[in-house]
């Protein structure tokens, strides 16, 4: 993988490390090209493509001028859930709301919590939907918060490769504004942000949990779903603190089996 280039101190040298870009069903390999050229004058190196729908192409690399090492060293994968699976923090770039309520941040703000996580030696995603649709409900699904470039109202289409050229310009000034080495928090492992795969399975967990103490009662669990998605992403979890949740629904689930076997009654 390209070692991130231009950043000083040690922090921020690190910090750049752990940022990546990811495309999800690019349809242009063009756009993927640009897009390696935007990262690579920002000093960033790691590009991640989701199901592209063409790649690779020669007019990635001729849009490229230059940055062929990103697209020789992409990572390509299936799904976002594939691309993010490791990451403490995903944002998702959205340019309209949609029926997932996100915690919504400008570009600066978004780069300055993405390089404040990756600092701390969390690994962060910034994700970037389709030229026509963007990114759909479920794919923001799998996002802690949006990011919403304030373009003109009245013309907002922005290009794919000039968002990730807005997103990656923010994060090298936020790199840059990192010139402290005394700024470098070692985090130990169990205090650490969990993981979004971590996550994920605790979500899986608490929904098969829900269903199994019928705490729906025939109603559809997935805006009940959507909400505590929010509320647990908002808690920013570590490791330590989802292995105790999943411990509780765990017991949750063994006093929902008894009781429908009729061993509750015991336990009285």
């Amino acid at each position: 993988m390209n070692t991130p280039v231009s950043f000083t101190d040690p922090v921020s040298l690190a910090a750049s490390a752990r940022l990546r870009v990811v495309l999800v069903g690019t349809q242009h390999p063009g756009n993927i090209g640009a897009a390696a050229r935007a990262l690579k004058t920002m000093g960033l190196a790691r590009l991640v493509l989701v199901a592209p729908e063409n790649y690779p192409a020669e007019e990635a690399y001729r849009r490229a001028a230059g940055a062929d090492d990103l697209l020789a060293d992409a990572t390509v994968v299936a799904t976002l859930a594939d691309a993010v699976a490791d990451c403490q923090l995903v944002l998702g770039c959205t340019a309209r709301s949609r029926r997932v309520q996100l915690e919504e941040h400008a570009p600066r703000q978004a780069a300055a919590l993405a390089v404040e996580r990756a600092a701390t030696g969390g690994e962060v995603a910034l994700v970037f939907g389709r030229e026509r649709t963007g990114l759909s409900n479920e794919e923001l699904q799998l996002c802690h918060a949006a990011v919403h470039i304030p373009a003109n109202p009245e013309y907002s289409s922005l290009n794919l490769a000039a968002a990730v050229q807005v997103l990656a310009y923010e994060l090298r000034l936020a790199l840059l504004e990192r010139t402290q080495v005394a700024d470098a928090v070692v985090v130990p492992p169990d205090e650490a942000p969990a993981s979004h795969a971590h996550m994920e399975g605790f979500f899986l967990q608490l929904g098969e949990t829900l269903d199994a103490i019928d705490f729906h009662k025939g109603r559809t669990p997935d805006s009940a779903m959507r909400k505590l998605r929010r509320l647990f992403n908002k808690a920013d979890l570590n490791e330590q603190e989802v292995r105790l949740l999943r411990g509780i629904l765990a017991d949750a689930q063994r006093m929902a089996r008894l009781a429908g076997s009729g061993g509750a009654g015991s336990l009285s």
